[in-house]
């Protein structure tokens, strides 16, 4: 085991194991659980589905991609959308042929290889994407950190902000200062902290006073997921599986951001047909079981950047986790209290630190910003990236395919750089 490092191979003692474990369970949760809030499913079902994904997913991928798949914000439209037009069972139905198209694309790449992906994809492309994703969700985090509900929407409140401000600097300060196994564990420690603030000024000042524990107490301690069966029709169908072209260039990404936190090409070991049928299985399974659809989380890899520990079972037990808080109705409760401005707190770490891997592959692959392609290219997939440029059309009256963001980014960059390779290599 390399010094301060954990290899997604290496399994640590039981003791360490648990805890990083749990800390993955925290960034994941609030996400994994608002999806189902949001489009009308059960949040422990897609607690269930998202840690049986993972576990399958890493299966798929030989237990050598650390990737935890969580409930799929970008399939939030097309499954409100489906659902009100012809019910959310033949949502459920789309959301599986998607995740079958995922595999037909995986089964591609495979027979096509992976050659092309380094002329589509050179350093600028990817590290401006890294950079995007990033910063993408960066609104998000301070949403979070300071506006009631953490929406845009929110009323501003300086309470808010103090608690996560208090929940970063612990976080940092953790990061940064601690040794030992204390120092793998910041995003835990913060979130403890940052809970602990909150109770405690809540019990002194009415302001602070945000923590409810009543749907603790309501809860049941044991429940099971409420599961749903799909139904099939050929129009939501199709139009999850042209949803899915955007978030498989999602998938691409976060595949390249992992790729470069853990330091090995996941493109080519285990093989992006392996991580894509991996996703793509993940999403089928969910949707088979009344789940909304699953994908890499940025959260998680922001974890894996800031602690250094890329280990798969780290992941995997996380996912084990999350089966069992499924089942463990009053535990799920008691995650559901952590304060919004807590999380927003972690997140605004979280979410910098995959920028600026973005940055730190640019850095390191030398790019050269005297050349006017290299800076056309990066300017185009900033703006349209982090100014969520969206290119939208109605597939049929009620549902609309959009290509919006860091998927339409993506895209965007690729052709650029490819028109700009071919006219150089005309013009040699």
């Amino acid at each position: 085991m390399k010094k301060d490092i954990i290899e997604p191979h290496e399994r640590p003692p039981l003791r360490r194991w648990i805890p990083l474990s749990i800390q993955h369970v925290f960034a994941m949760f609030g996400a994994t659980i608002l999806v189902p809030l949001l489009t009308g499913l059960n949040p422990s079902t897609a607690l269930f589905t998202a840690g049986t994904g993972t576990l399958l997913y890493i299966v798929l991928t030989g237990a050598k991609v650390p990737a935890f798949l969580g409930s799929s914000f970008a399939f939030i439209p097309v499954l409100v959308s489906v659902g009100d037009a012809f019910g959310m069972p033949y949502a459920l139905g789309g959301a599986v042929a998607a995740g079958i198209f995922y595999c037909i694309i995986g089964l591609i790449i495979r027979i096509a290889g992976t050659a092309w992906l380094d002329k589509a994809l050179p350093p600028v492309v990817i590290g401006s994407v890294i950079v995007v994703i990033g910063l993408n969700l960066a609104p998000t985090a301070m949403n979070m950190a300071m506006r009631s509900g953490g929406g845009a929407d929110g009323e501003y409140s300086l309470v808010l902000l103090s608690i996560a401000f208090v929940t970063l600097g612990i976080t940092v300060i953790a990061n940064i200062f601690l040794k030992g196994f204390f120092s793998i564990i910041p995003i835990l420690i913060g979130l403890v902290v940052g809970y602990l603030f909150t109770f405690i000024m809540g019990c002194i000042f009415p302001a602070y006073k945000i923590i409810d524990f009543d749907i603790v107490r309501n809860a049941p301690w044991f429940g099971l997921p409420t599961f749903a069966v799909p139904k099939f029709s050929f129009v939501p169908m199709l139009t999850f599986v042209i949803v899915s072209l955007a978030t498989i260039c999602e998938h691409l990404g976060d595949t390249l951001v992992t790729s470069k936190v853990v330091g090995r090409d996941f493109y080519k070991n285990p093989g992006l047909h392996r991580t894509l049928a991996g996703d793509g299985l993940a999403t089928a399974w969910a949707a088979f079981w009344g789940g909304p659809p699953n994908t890499t989380y940025g959260e998680n890899i922001g974890v894996m950047a800031i602690t250094k520990v890329y280990s798969v079972w780290v992941i995997g037990g996380a996912a084990l986790i999350a089966v069992i808080l499924s089942f463990f109705q009053k535990f799920g409760a008691l995650i559901r209290t952590i304060p919004t401005p807590v999380m927003g707190g972690i997140s605004m770490l979280l979410f910098g630190i995959i920028a600026s891997s973005g940055l730190r592959t640019i850095v390191e692959s030398g790019v050269d910003y005297k050349d006017k392609r290299n800076l056309t290219i990066s300017s185009v997939i900033l703006v349209i990236g982090i100014g969520n440029g969206a290119l939208a059309f109605n597939i049929t009256k009620d549902v609309k395919f959009q290509l919006a963001g860091v998927a339409l980014a993506t895209v965007v960059g690729i052709i650029l750089n490819l028109l700009f390779s071919l006219r150089k290599d005309n013009s040699a």
